[in-house]
């Protein structure tokens, strides 16, 4: 490693990889540790008659996911995934959880064995039987590489316009943790790395569902209130079931921007809290308000609800989590958004109890 240099990709080329992409390629231009070449894989699209992948290597600039703001000019985009990912020492995965696995697939066999990932994806995927499981562990079984993970309060506009903000990186691996460290970091993008992996990755998906309360709360018009209440129960269930399902977790990785403050800032801004606050007030579904606003981006808040549902209920735990049950249950129509008030109302406190104890 000390003689060699870093190779990345980014795969994934949406709002979140072409903010990454403009750090990372950035940092690979500026480091004797890097290759300065960074390869993003890009799904072919045809924009105005022309590829996107042709676009941005020839203005570089992603036209569609993130107009208006320049890639450095190392930062290559790749249409074919195994093309892109097959030199490299460092793979990102920045794209829809629901990709992972097929991605995958793709790549088995053809990329570096020595290689490792850095997984960006704030999701669950639903493992047989019964349960959840970390897009870090799905990267690492299927593609036979350990996986680290990155999560915090980093809307990715905000990212691309530099405004000052901090990340996470969950990795226990004391010869990785500093490359991926200098490769993240910037005068606007503060890292801190913990190897509390699974908390960290847990606190990026579970942080979607409550976006989605917050994001009824504002389509009721209920005010700050209602909402920070929601955010704080929303933070203990969060902490309960990384106590639950994951023992053994450090309880001040929640303090870390992974924890609350990605909760917070997802809470107020961020595309769950937005599509659910159009929710109550269009009377559109879910999946009409996805299409019609988000420009091709998915939404994780949802798809997130129902899978830790499905691991909730097959635990018979459902009364354990009610914001989480509620969120969901209002999210397939079984409940209305102003039910989630009641949900609120007659929150068992001894969760909290139980946790704040703790401090």
């Amino acid at each position: 490693m000390a003689s060699d240099k870093v190779n990345v990709c980014i795969v994934g080329s949406g709002n979140w990889g072409s903010a990454i992409a403009r750090i990372v390629g950035a940092n690979a231009a500026n480091s004797a540790q890097f290759n300065e070449r960074v390869t993003m894989y890009v799904f072919e699209e045809m924009i105005e008659g022309k590829k996107l992948t042709e676009i941005i290597n020839e203005t570089h600039e992603n036209v569609k996911y993130l107009p208006g703001k320049k890639l450095p000019s190392n930062v290559v985009a790749v249409p074919d995934l195994v093309e892109a990912a097959k030199d490299a020492d460092i793979l990102i995965f920045v794209v829809p959880h629901q990709f992972i696995p097929g991605q995958c697939k793709q790549l088995l066999g053809k990329i570096k064995k020595t290689a490792v990932g850095l997984s960006l994806i704030k999701g669950f995927d639903v493992a047989e039987g019964g349960g959840i499981k970390l897009i870090s562990s799905i990267i690492t079984e299927n593609l036979n590489i350990p996986c680290y993970v990155l999560m915090g309060a980093n809307l990715a506009n905000e990212v691309a316009d530099e405004n000052f903000c901090e990340t996470t990186i969950g990795c226990q691996d004391k010869k990785w943790a500093p490359i991926l460290r200098d490769m993240m970091q910037a005068s606007y993008f503060r890292v801190v790395v913990v190897d509390d992996v699974n908390t960290v990755e847990v606190c990026g998906a579970l942080k979607n569902i409550v976006a989605c309360g917050a994001g009824f709360v504002d389509g009721l018009k209920l005010g700050d209130n209602t909402k920070a209440a929601v955010i704080r129960l929303g933070l203990m269930e969060m902490i309960k079931f990384v106590e639950v399902f994951y023992p053994g977790s450090q309880l001040a990785t929640f303090f870390e921007s992974c924890g609350v403050a990605d909760l917070i800032t997802t809470c107020y801004g961020g595309r769950n809290r937005k599509v659910s606050e159009a929710f109550v007030t269009s009377g559109k579904t879910i999946e009409q308000l996805e299409a019609e606003m988000l420009n091709g981006q998915k939404l994780q808040g949802p798809p997130t609800a129902k899978e830790v549902n499905y691991m909730l209920a097959n635990k018979k735990m459902e009364e354990k989590f009610p914001l989480f049950t509620a969120i969901h249950n209002i999210c397939i129509g079984k409940l209305k958004p102003d039910q989630l008030i009641d949900c609120i109302r007659n929150h068992p406190e001894h969760i909290c109890k139980h946790i704040t104890a703790k401090l």
